[in-house]
């Protein structure tokens, strides 16, 4: 995954912005338990009084206070307050300050608070008298939690505002609104900032998907053969969209809550550490119960998700071959074995899916118990401490908030952790494909061929061995042809026809000896300058989902009506296709399946006349074909391609015979090489397969 992480170069601006706004919701997020404590201790409790520090001071309790304040510790009085009328107010904003003065001004304020208690005329002692007080007081203070100190010392700042007559209750109202207020503030600002990052977050990741998805694409579109063998069809379908998608899921999430989450806990800690702290262990137990929690349904869990990815491939893999192979199952009454066959591999995924969805289910409401457990504990604990007064109902309103967002955050990185894993082999299975080198490339400095159309094809004691295997398909081929040349090949299933012409494309390399092309190796030559220059036409009958003009534009994509009315008149084809009303706009199917074999074929050799090559390849491209539409389609094609060098590779004498030159192959070896007559003399295996055509189907020259 971390690789993974390297393909967002392109969005680093946007990853900035995320991580800010990340930031930016977690800081709100973490500031309202704050509130909440203010609102519960300072609003309700201390009717919005926030400390010791009165706002204004009567002249008279300014005078006591001044009195009862350490001779040290008087400086700072007077510097933070300056007389107003008959009233002394507070001037200083500094919050520092402002803490230090509270210290000072509640130990004064619970001095004068015990001496009215007990009638005590202050006014009658000396200083040495106060000092000793004080000193008492001091003793007796250590005894006491600071929150019980802080509102007695709040009790006195209410009764001095009572004393100048201000409304408690509309200050206490104020303060409410103002703390509510700013929480909704904060609540829309981390609200926004959490839909930002949903948009962005979605955005990078469909963005990387997109991106995968293309780089996935060319990377097979280079594959020679050879790759294509070594990745099933079936694994680069599942690789370029289900382990794409895993990986897109991960990535939405990931800025989600791999980075939130961790925020948000170590965020949460800091702030325990100050409300509360005794209440710390709670939040130990609590992360520890998580942990191992988590530690046990991975453990059992993480082998299984590395399965599920190989297990989805196999499924496609045995659905794509039930789904193509449709007639031939039904041709022999195999569906209840291909059923049994497919029900195997799908039970298995289901089980295994199964065993990773049951731990997950598990795994939350178990996490559910512990938080509410946790909560539990933290109300018994912190009730005790409240009762103690070591701790207020807001701080441990707060402390509870804080260690839900603890044990939340650890529920978001387990959520996250579900999808790992198994992200993480999708990501693997998609480097995998994009870190494979195609083994046929263009060369590092690629010759030009001329741009005349007089061309030269040669093969050069050329034998050619499949990577992989032992024996040699193809053992030391030589012939070549000019322009306006044909050359055929014929020979029994397996004598190496296909691939000797699939050589040409250079969809395999030759083992030994070289083709050339116009004096140069084919080899040496740009890829896409190579192709160019071929037309085309598989054995296999290989057509695109679109209409007849977008599969025809495959061979020249500026190609007109009038070129491809043409091509479809040689090949044969104008019959059929302008029957039809939407002519060259009819639709053709996936793969063609809406027209015949024979309509396939003709189709095919209509889309390589239309490129107007130098060099034309049908391999067996005319065995659908009845003999008439055969021999009418050669007689035009020797017409148009009287400046092209044709191959043909064919079954038929028929659509042979008149070739300039035909090779008959077994088992890889050239065993005759002349024109029909000269091979009926010379070619015991080329006259048998002559006489038995021409004697069971007729056929004549």
């Amino acid at each position: 995954m971390l690789r993974m992480l390297g393909k967002l170069k392109r969005n680093a601006g946007w990853l900035f912005v995320t991580l800010a706004l990340l930031f930016l919701q977690a800081n709100c997020d973490l500031a309202l338990p704050e509130y909440t404590s203010l609102i519960v201790d300072t609003g309700i409790q201390q009717k919005g009084i926030q400390d010791a520090v009165p706002e204004t001071l009567r002249e008279g309790t300014y005078e006591l206070i001044m009195s009862v304040t350490a001779h040290d510790q008087r400086p700072l009085v007077e510097d933070n307050y300056k007389r107003d009328g008959d009233l002394y107010r507070l001037i200083s904003e500094d919050q520092a300050q402002r803490d230090e003065l509270a210290d000072v001004m509640a130990e004064s304020e619970l001095i004068l608070t015990f001496a009215q208690r007990e009638g005590i005329d202050l006014t009658q002692f000396n200083d040495e008298q106060i000092s000793m007080m004080r000193s008492e007081l001091e003793k007796n203070l250590k005894n006491y939690p600071e929150t019980i100190v802080n509102q007695a010392a709040v009790s006195f700042v209410q009764e001095e505002y009572k004393a100048q007559g201000i409304d408690l209750n509309h200050m206490q109202r104020s303060y409410l609104l103002m703390m509510g207020a700013k929480m909704i503030a904060i609540s829309l600002i981390s609200m926004l900032a959490a839909m930002i990052v949903t948009f962005l977050s979605s955005r990078i990741a469909a963005s990387l998907a997109r991106d995968l998805r293309r780089e996935v694409y060319r990377k097979v579109l280079s594959f020679s053969a050879s790759e294509m063998n070594r990745f099933s069809t079936a694994s680069l379908i599942t690789r370029s969209t289900n382990d794409i998608q895993q990986v897109q899921l991960v990535m939405t999430l990931i800025f989600r809550i791999v980075v939130f989450a961790p925020v948000m806990a170590i965020g949460a800690i800091v702030k325990v550490a100050h409300t509360g702290s005794y209440l710390r262990w709670i939040l130990i137990v609590a992360v520890a119960c998580v942990a191992v929690l988590m530690a046990f349904v991975f453990i059992l869990a993480m082998p299984r998700f590395k399965q599920l990815q190989k297990k989805i491939d196999r499924i496609n893999l045995i659905a794509r071959e039930m789904l193509t192979g449709v007639p031939v199952i039904r041709a022999f009454t195999t569906e209840k074995h291909e059923e049994k066959r497919f029900d195997e591999a799908n039970t298995d995924f289901m089980k295994t899916n199964l065993f990773v969805s049951r731990l997950m289910a598990v795994l939350m409401p178990m996490m559910m118990l512990v938080m509410n457990g946790i909560m539990v504990l933290i109300v018994y604990a912190g009730s005790h401490g409240i009762d103690q007064g070591m701790l207020q109902v807001g701080d441990m309103m707060a402390f509870m908030q804080y260690a839900l967002h603890v044990i939340i955050s650890f529920v978001f990185i387990s959520s996250i952790a579900i999808f790992m894993p198994r992200a993480s082999v999708a990501a693997e299975r998609i480097f995998e494909v994009l870190d494979t080198e195609s083994a046929i490339v263009s060369p590092p400095s690629p010759k030009t061929l001329p741009d005349h159309k007089k061309s030269r094809l040669e093969f050069r004691g050329v034998s050619f061995t499949y990577p992989g295997g032992g024996e040699k398909a193809l053992n030391d081929i030589s012939f070549s042809a000019e322009s306006g040349q044909t050359v055929a090949m014929i020979g029994s299933t397996g004598s190496g026809k296909s691939t000797l012409v699939n050589l040409i494309p250079r969809f395999y390399d030759v083992t030994e000896g070289e083709i050339l092309l116009d004096g140069i190796d084919i080899r040496d030559l740009e890829l896409e300058d190579l192709r160019n220059r071929i037309g085309y036409v598989p054995q296999k009958s290989v057509l695109f989902s679109g209409t007849i003009a977008s599969n025809l534009r495959f061979g020249d994509s500026q190609a007109d009506e009038t070129q491809i009315r043409k091509a479809l008149d040689i090949a044969q084809a104008s019959e059929f296709v302008y029957t039809d009303e939407k002519g060259i706009d009819a639709p053709v199917a996936q793969g063609g399946s809406n027209v015949s074999g024979g309509q396939k074929q003709r189709l095919q050799i209509a889309r390589a006349i239309v490129k107007k090559p130098e060099l034309y390849i049908f391999d067996d491209s005319f065995s659908a074909l009845d003999f008439k539409t055969d021999a009418l389609l050669r007689r035009r094609l020797k017409e148009e391609c009287a400046e092209a060098i044709t191959l043909i590779v064919a079954q038929r004498i028929s659509t042979i015979m008149h070739a300039d030159q035909i090779l008959v192959l077994h088992e890889g070896n050239v065993i005759g090489q002349g024109t029909h007559e000269q091979l009926l003399q010379t070619c015991p295996t080329y006259k048998q397969i002559a006489d038995l055509q021409l004697q069971i189907g007729g056929e004549s020259a």
